[in-house]
């Protein structure tokens, strides 16, 4: 059940929830790897900047669940379960840097330093609830995960997720397109 709940994908979702995967996990994956690259201006010594606790252990944390978590958005696997430690990240990022430039420098100054931070937080909120869209790993993956592939297949024609049956738990089930399936299991 929970792997059916972490890969399933909010039925009416568009395609495009795509674009909102890419944009946040290249964003995240690339942040991660310059943690590494970068480590005075963007690692260890940043963290030490805005006094995060132990940061020679906090940054390349940090640094490792946002290259994996960001990897996994980007393929659109786990999705959900991969938001939620970078939605941690946001909130620490915003709490140790943008709430102090709010109180030193005023709103507006808050405002433009934060614009990725609040756009990273509402895209990261978006996939947990919506999840990754029907062109990811997790809609792939989603028939096995819900019990094999005898959730219901529509006839050759139909779109995937036009339908949903509910579970037994009252979890909305998505109802696939068999060439939906077929190009999922053999590209």
């Amino acid at each position: 059940m929970l792997l059916q709940r972490l890969t399933s994908t909010f039925p009416g979702a568009p395609p495009a929830v795509i674009l909102i995967r890419l944009l946040v996990g290249a964003v995240f994956l690339s942040e991660g790897i310059q943690k590494f690259l970068f480590p005075q201006e963007l690692g260890v010594g940043r963290f030490v900047k805005i006094g995060i606790p132990a940061p020679a252990v906090m940054a390349p944390f940090v640094g490792y669940c946002e290259i994996l978590c960001g990897a996994l958005l980007l393929l659109g696997l786990l999705t959900r379960l991969a938001a939620i430690p970078l939605l941690i990240d946001m909130l620490v990022a915003i709490a140790t840097t943008k709430i102090p430039l709010l109180l030193h420098s005023g709103f507006w100054a808050m405002a433009h330093e934060a614009r990725v931070d609040y756009a990273m937080l509402l895209g990261l909120l978006f996939l947990l609830l919506t999840g990754a869209g029907v062109w990811s790993v997790d809609a792939c993956l989603a028939p096995w995960a819900a019990g094999g592939f005898g959730v219901e297949v529509l006839h050759e024609g139909h779109g995937a997720f036009e339908v949903s049956k509910e579970s037994s738990d009252g979890f909305a089930l998505p109802v696939y397109d068999s060439a939906y399936l077929h190009g999922c299991l053999l590209g």
